[in-house]
């Protein structure tokens, strides 16, 4: 489908200080523990800043993860509009061949609208329970995990709650989550292409895994932020909105962790509460945040476990940016803003050129991981290190018996075609990859594996035909390195 771009203005005009922008992405870019890849920033209604940070580009789908309930959540929204989805009905109704099985009385007694707000009554999470239990069936492996408490009384981040509720949509519908979403969310929105992870039972999984890109995620908020309307057109039922926006549960103390102020304040069906609105988000930064006082929107993706802190960039720099009217005289700001935007990149990884006395020793070496084994990613068996016929490199990972080419730019590794540093090659995976030798027995390279927020470095250690690999930040859906990409 072809898609409508969202209508846009100059910061100034929609009352947004470009000032206020520009310290944010200072800030950004100044903590070595966030690396941002995209931001969106919409006003009264119009897209007034953007920018994604070279290798990622907007047109590219990024896993969502966590940020993928508030989907799922809105799927069950229309189904109950529908008539296909009676909130206050058990769980158990919509599995009637596990009643036999599920003999707990507060199991039984799980309401759709306690597995919405993720009060099943179970007081932590049990997703390894429920696909260990069952992995054929993983709602039957949930609903065999008996709750601690009566459901609707306590909250507790527990993924199988939102897979049992996206299973109940797609057993209802007889249709994915993407095949329903599609005529009734994603199209009317002017949502390209998106794909969702699937398990072995065919459903896609409703708790984390869409693919989606940050447009999508700035028009799904900025359907919540107008109540469900979209140019004029009703696509959510009345009334939805305020109820996946208020806290049905508290949450305070849940997550077990310090400063966690934007999880302290509730939760809806398929949403937090934030200091300032409310938003969906998912993990290493992830975000969907709907400002209703600020009548604005930010869709932001990133690979950062500093996720409080992003939230705290926000409310320290961008929220004092939205005034209360439009901004006069301000034409020069918004066209640096509008210039800084448009070159964002991160940072290539350091390296130079092979040694010229070297260059013969590297070509064709072969490495094995450093200590037999690679812990970050058990399944890299193997690395080689060749030289192409252009001048530049290719460091083939084996993985699962899959090889996988990376290569880095032509002579001196750092000076991909991407214009930034980036070798990007468009494979399956798609990935970027940057780097090179820190000095003649070392080849070290960043891979980007450009439909995630995920980055690998790569270090090859000719003394002794060793390599190492560490995340940046791990994929919490363990997998192969060629499954690194949207499920096409």
């Amino acid at each position: 489908m072809t898609v409508r771009p969202l209508p846009t203005a100059a910061p100034a005009d929609r009352g947004v200080d470009a000032a206020g922008v520009h310290a944010f992405l200072d800030a950004l870019e100044a903590d070595p523990d966030i690396e941002p890849h995209s931001l969106m920033i919409l006003r009264h209604g119009r897209l007034v800043a953007s920018g994604w940070w070279a290798p990622y580009t907007a047109g590219r789908p990024q896993l969502l993860y966590s940020l993928s309930k508030s989907f799922t959540g809105t799927a069950a929204a229309l189904a109950e509009a529908e008539g296909l989805i009676d909130f206050d009905a058990p769980v158990l109704s919509y599995f009637p061949e596990f009643a036999a099985d599920i003999t707990d009385p507060r199991s039984r007694a799980t309401l759709v609208r306690h597995i919405a707000s993720m009060a099943s009554g179970h007081v932590r999470e049990t997703v390894d329970e429920a696909y260990g239990t069952d992995p054929a069936e993983p709602v039957r492996g949930f609903l065999l995990q008996p709750p601690q408490r009566d459901p609707g009384t306590v909250f507790a981040y527990n993924q199988p709650t939102t897979y049992t509720l996206g299973a109940i949509v797609q057993r209802v519908t007889g249709q994915s989550l993407t095949a329903y979403l599609r005529p009734r969310l994603f199209e009317p929105l002017g949502i390209g292409e998106a794909w969702w992870l699937r398990d072995r039972t065919g459903r896609e999984i409703g708790f984390s895994g869409l693919h989606a890109t940050t447009d999508a995620v700035a028009r799904l908020g900025q359907l919540y932020l107008r109540d469900g309307v979209w140019r004029g057109e009703r696509l959510l039922p009345e009334g939805w909105v305020a109820r996946a926006s208020r806290p049905h549960m508290p949450t305070a103390g849940a997550m077990g962790e310090q400063d966690r102020q934007d999880w302290d304040r509730g939760y809806g069906h398929q949403f937090w509460m934030s200091r300032h609105g409310y938003r969906g988000d998912g993990a290493y930064g992830q975000y969907c945040l709907v400002l209703p006082e600020q009548d604005a929107v930010i869709a932001a993706t990133a690979a950062t476990e500093r996720m409080q802190e992003y939230l705290n960039l926000v409310w320290q720099h961008l929220l004092p940016a939205f005034r209360p009217g439009p901004l006069p005289g301000r034409q020069a700001a918004d066209a640096a803003l509008r210039e800084r935007l448009e070159r964002l990149a991160l940072p290539p990884a350091d390296g130079g050129p092979v040694p010229s006395d070297r260059a013969r020793e590297w070509s064709g070496a072969v490495f094995t991981p450093d200590g037999g084994v690679c812990a970050d990613q058990p399944g890299l068996t193997g690395a080689e290190v060749t030289e192409d016929a252009d001048g530049g490199w290719t460091v083939t990972l084996t993985d699962g018996g899959r090889r996988l080419d990376l290569r880095l730019g032509a002579t001196d590794g750092r000076g991909g075609p991407d214009g930034h540093g980036w070798t990007v090659t468009e494979g399956d995976p798609a990935t970027a990859v940057s780097g090179g030798w820190t000095d003649g027995d070392t080849l070290a390279v960043d891979a980007v594996f450009l439909e995630t927020p995920h980055r690998l470095r790569v270090t090859c250690t000719l003394t002794g035909g060793t390599f190492t690999a560490h995340w940046h930040t791990r994929p919490l859906h363990a997998a192969p390195l060629h499954a690194l990409r949207a499920p096409r």
